[in-house]
């Protein structure tokens, strides 16, 4: 039998074990070791067991470390390639923009307002207003399926392959909208993309002399005319979504303008903002309109903006890129 004094003296000299950054085990004697590991009244415990165990209890300790060094090191890398991406989708996110109108032409009574807001730093929406000759404003509009990257390399590309006008020997030419669009169609579908990428549009022009106004749409959502007289109507247009079959044909559309009416040109993302849920409203995008149809444009869209503001502030909000076009004709 230990005694009392052996035993007290083993039980003040127990190990201790302590997990930090380096594990540090006292020393303690082998019998005092054998004797704490020891049931009461049992055998003593051999010092080589105890000496195996706590030798185990080492390399499963240094494993721990070299796995929380190994994620440490992950996570470096892992930040740094996510700062590298953040940095690389802010450079692509200015040149979209360079790609943007800088400014509104104004030409006679018309007069341009946008409102552009990506979902992220790219955008899947591209939109551009632009003087076609000495009588007409060509304006255009692109919402590419999906979101990111991908969908603003696809905008960029139909951008670049918009036809508005033919030029030859005898001088030019300007397309009719649908043609526009055929080509547009045409040129997207001649890509034979390997995966299924598809996009809507809508392009048209406006005869600042005589306000008449004709459009062209694949799929897009239908523009709203507001008349001065506050009524609003839906201008309507047959059209496919670019990008499925060859040779689509596409409707064309044309209106006369009236010293006042306004035109609203829009991306699907408009129904998804201005909704109570996240699902697509029209009725709620048309009755925000309606319900300023007295307010300047400028004044109209400064609302919108604030309500966007709001709904952006909502992080379980679901978000799509958005874009508006409003052509006003001066009283």
């Amino acid at each position: 039998m230990i005694p009392a004094t052996a035993a007290a003296s083993a039980a003040e000299e127990k190990p201790t074990l302590r997990l930090a950054q380096d594990v540090d085990v006292a020393p303690a004697p082998a019998g005092a070791i054998a004797a704490a590991a020891a049931p009461a009244g049992g055998p003593l415990v051999s010092a080589e067991v105890v000496t195996s165990h706590l030798d185990e209890l080492q390399r499963e300790l240094d494993r721990m470390r070299q796995e929380i060094e190994l994620l440490r090191r992950r996570d470096v890398a892992l930040q740094f390639y996510m700062h590298r991406l953040d940095e690389e989708l802010k450079l692509a996110a200015r040149v979209q923009q360079d790609f943007l109108p800088k400014s509104m032409p104004k030409i006679g009574p018309l007069r341009f307002h946008t409102m552009f807001r990506p979902a992220a730093h790219v955008s899947g929406d591209l939109y551009d207003v632009m003087r076609l000759d000495e009588s007409h404003v060509g304006f255009y509009m692109a919402d590419a399926v999906g979101h990111g990257m991908p969908a603003a390399l696809l905008t960029m590309f139909l951008k670049q392959a918009l036809v508005t006008k033919v030029i030859d020997a005898t001088g030019y030419r300007l397309l009719q909208p649908c043609v526009t669009m055929q080509k547009l169609n045409d040129a997207l579908v001649a890509q034979n993309l390997s995966t299924a990428t598809f996009a809507t549009a809508l392009y048209g022009n406006i005869n600042y002399h005589t306000r008449k106004l004709t459009f062209a749409r694949g799929g897009h959502p239908d523009p709203i005319l507001l008349t001065r007289d506050g009524e609003l109507k839906i201008l309507e247009a047959e059209g496919a979504l670019l990008g499925i079959f060859p040779d689509d044909v596409y409707q064309q559309t044309s209106v006369e303008l009236e010293p006042g009416d306004r035109v609203f040109i829009y991306s699907d993302g408009v129904e998804i903002a201005f909704s109570d849920t996240d699902s697509p409203s029209p009725a709620n995008w048309r009755a925000l309109l309606h319900n300023r149809r007295d307010m300047p444009t400028a004044q109209m869209f400064a609302e919108l903006r604030q309500i966007l503001a709001g709904v952006d502030a909502d992080g379980d909000r679901k978000k799509d890129d958005l874009t508006v076009i409003a052509i006003e004709v001066e009283r």
